[in-house]
């Protein structure tokens, strides 16, 4: 009896690799174990770049913060640490847009924690 390899399943894996490598350049595109290499490195580059996404936007949103304390006479830290003995219990991310979009809401919370 022949061996049966069931060539639907491994036609659809290496299609799948090829349509996730679309838009690469030359060989990587079309030849498959070039593509499969291209894909596996740029699904490793997704990986970090979600993880990389969420300290980089920590970072704005403190940058955001701390310009907008500085103005009113405050650093961040100082600014951080009065918040939280006042009992304001308001994320960064949150004070951040604040601080963007309303600096009069911001200066608000700042002569609040003064």
């Amino acid at each position: 009896m022949p061996r049966s390899k069931n060539k639907v399943a491994s036609r659809a894996r290496r299609k799948k690799i090829l349509d996730m490598a679309k838009g690469n350049f030359g060989r990587r595109k079309n030849v498959y174990t070039v593509a499969k290499n291209t894909v596996e490195k740029g699904l490793s580059h997704a990986y970090d770049g979600r993880k990389l996404k969420k300290r980089e936007f920590r970072g704005l949103w403190i940058q955001r913060i701390n310009a907008a304390a500085r103005l009113s006479g405050l650093s961040y830290s100082v600014f951080m640490n009065k918040l939280k003995k006042a009992n304001i219990d308001l994320d960064r991310k949150a004070l951040a847009e604040i601080a963007y979009t309303d600096p009069a809401a911001f200066a608000a919370i700042v002569d609040k924690v003064k």
